[in-house]
């Protein structure tokens, strides 16, 4: 399975409806791959609160509907990163979406871990309650956003669904790059999975944003990894390996303790 993360920059200058219109022709670049990751909030950016009110969308708003464009007219399943999902009571959510190669609606995921302690992002959206996979015709993704990278617990849980291949979203600062690098291959290791983190880059709101995107695989492996600046990053998976991986190393096998 060939994957390719687009790593979106995000400046201050840019019009929402001009980088939407952008990324979507970004995503028909990527034809000849399997897989297309975006990254979180890169309508907006993570950081730029003061817009998550003006900016929200409905689930089949405009970002939903010209990235599912974008996916058919490409051939691909398209994990769209995520945007500011307004539901119908109102309430604001960190929602992620996966398009098929039909350009239809495979499934979402809404941010469970809000970042900002008490502040920001968790503060102004609701938490989502909701794990979620999608299943592949090769593979098996697990859904997460960010902040969710820090707790372990999510991942198992995404593990015991039947999960191969996490696909991280994420608007990671700068400023804790060695987090965002060593988290991902901690989640690929204790998991036993590839783990496709895709960050954005820019800076927005007063916050420079790590780029880095990586892949890893389930041996905590880097595949390969960006640098700071938009890219795209481009890897071949073998279908075979998290099963070739838990195999050999049986480590989830010996498990004790369970939720």
């Amino acid at each position: 399975m060939r994957a390719s993360l687009i790593q979106i920059a995000v400046n201050e200058g840019e019009a929402v409806a001009s980088r939407r219109s952008r990324v979507a022709d970004l995503v028909r670049e990527q034809s000849a791959s399997d897989l297309v990751v975006l990254p979180e909030l890169w309508t907006v950016g993570a950081f730029a609160y003061e817009q998550f009110e003006t900016e929200a969308e409905p689930l089949d708003g405009p970002t939903s509907q010209e990235m599912a464009r974008a996916a058919r007219d490409a051939g691909v399943w398209l994990h769209a990163g995520s945007f500011v999902e307004r539901a119908g009571d109102g309430s604001l959510y960190n929602t992620a979406l996966v398009l098929s190669p039909e350009g239809e609606l495979a499934a979402t995921y809404r941010k469970i871990h809000r970042f900002g302690f008490d502040q920001g992002e968790a503060v102004l959206m609701s938490a989502g309650d909701t794990l979620t996979t999608v299943a592949l015709p090769e593979q098996t993704l697990g859904l997460a956003t960010c902040y969710d990278l820090r707790f372990p617990e999510l991942f198992r849980g995404l593990v015991d669904a039947g999960a191969t291949t996490m696909v991280v979203a994420a608007g990671w600062p700068s400023r804790r790059l060695a987090h965002w690098t060593l988290l991902s291959r901690a989640r690929a290791v204790e998991d036993q999975c590839y783990v496709l983190s895709c960050g954005l880059a820019g800076t927005h709101a007063g916050v420079e944003q790590a780029g880095h995107s990586l892949v890893v695989d389930p041996w905590g492996e880097i595949l390969a990894q960006a640098g700071p600046g938009e890219d795209v990053l481009t890897v071949e998976l073998d279908p075979g390996k998290v099963a070739e991986t838990r195999e050999q190393f049986p480590a989830l096998k010996d498990r004790r303790l369970r939720r």
